[in-house]
């Protein structure tokens, strides 16, 4: 087919631009537009503007779009320069005619994984939405190209935040939601060691980071404690009472570096201190079958001295001395400061320990 034609709703905007959206597949939308990817020419000159694909990402939106319960309200956008004439047929409809016999005379500004996800499976009728505008020349659908994609991204902190209450979410996110269900616990709920602590982005003032949380969490089940309690009915109560247990001797031991401070005034409550401590209530997990706060703070009675959070020098390694401000919330800092807890507090375990009889 050489020429598509579409009836459309018209938008009023930009007096000298023309812009409508209609409902076309994804076969046809591939057959007037382009998906130009950014590259350059033999002479060093840029040409396109699409960002190439994404593998991954096209895999999760086909998983998702095989569905039969799935469905695309966000439009494709395309931009024109010429080859679509517009008639206005009144009360904001319009019928579109698009013309392909000199080649595809659309570009796809946004959409273009959405449309390379669709174009590999087969569900017949599927429509997408498609907002259209014409540019009067190649310069201005660039410019119409980083405007639209320019847009701010949703933060993060609000997106984890929704996790816990999202269900049919892609796979990647499962690890995700599990360990924003237990900040949401930890963060909320009343006599928690954490409560009101974690900022998030309901909870502006709170002083942890909660990507640190989040991290904590993922680590315990991936390959530690809360991996354990999988297997339980009740492991998402035991994943929660096992953390907060674990925060409890933290203050109770630790009392000065952790009241009314922040992650300038104490590395234990900077997001590098706070991942490197969930390695340190896994040792206490393993070793000493810790489970409560009472059996949580002899181990980190014996570590105590051997940390620097607000003050003096951290021992890393033996050609690292670092002033306690000095760990930065890092990959390699978070790294080197778990390797150095857990090491020095693995070895004061092994030394015999005075027996106080009753």
């Amino acid at each position: 087919m050489s020429v598509f034609r579409f009836k459309a709703v018209r938008a009023q905007q930009a007096t000298d631009h023309d812009v409508f959206s209609f409902a076309a597949t994804p076969e046809e939308v591939l057959s007037f537009a382009e998906i130009e990817r950014i590259g350059r020419t033999e002479s060093g000159q840029l040409k396109g503007f699409q960002r190439h694909q994404v593998a991954s990402h096209i895999k999760e939106i086909r998983d998702y779009l095989k569905r039969e319960d799935a469905l695309l309200p966000n439009a494709v956008i395309v931009a024109f320069i010429d080859g679509v004439k517009i008639k206005d047929l009144g009360d904001g409809i319009a019928s579109v005619e698009i013309n392909t016999k000199k080649g595809k005379p659309g570009f796809v500004v946004d959409g273009q994984q959405r449309l390379t996800a669709l174009s590999g499976i087969t569900k017949p009728g599927f429509q997408v939405f498609v907002s259209a505008l014409v540019c009067k020349d190649y310069n201005e659908l660039r410019q119409q190209f980083v405007l639209i994609n320019n847009t701010r991204p949703l933060p993060k902190t609000l997106i984890y935040e929704l996790l816990p209450n999202v269900e049919g979410l892609p796979e990647r996110f499962t690890s995700r939601k599990f360990a924003a269900r237990v900040i949401d616990r930890l963060n909320f709920q009343q006599g928690s060691s954490l409560y009101g602590e974690i900022r998030q982005h309901t909870n502006p003032t709170g002083v942890i980071s909660d990507a640190a949380m989040r991290r904590l969490v993922m680590n315990s089940a991936s390959d530690g404690a809360i991996r354990d309690y999988i297997k339980e009915d009740d492991f998402e109560e035991l994943s929660i009472s096992l953390i907060d247990e674990f925060f409890k001797a933290v203050v109770e031991v630790f009392r000065p570096e952790w009241v009314a401070m922040n992650p300038r005034t104490s590395r234990l409550r900077h997001g590098a201190g706070i991942v490197a401590m969930g390695f340190v209530m896994e040792i206490l997990y393993a070793t000493e079958g810790a489970r409560t706060k009472d059996e949580f703070v002899p181990g980190l009675q014996l570590l105590k001295p051997y940390t620097a959070w607000t003050s003096g020098t951290w021992e890393l390694s033996a050609n690292d001395t670092r002033l306690w401000n000095g760990i930065q919330n890092t990959p390699t800092d978070i790294d080197l400061l778990a390797n150095c807890l857990t090491r020095t507090l693995k070895r004061v375990l092994r030394k015999p320990r005075r027996i106080v009889n009753g």
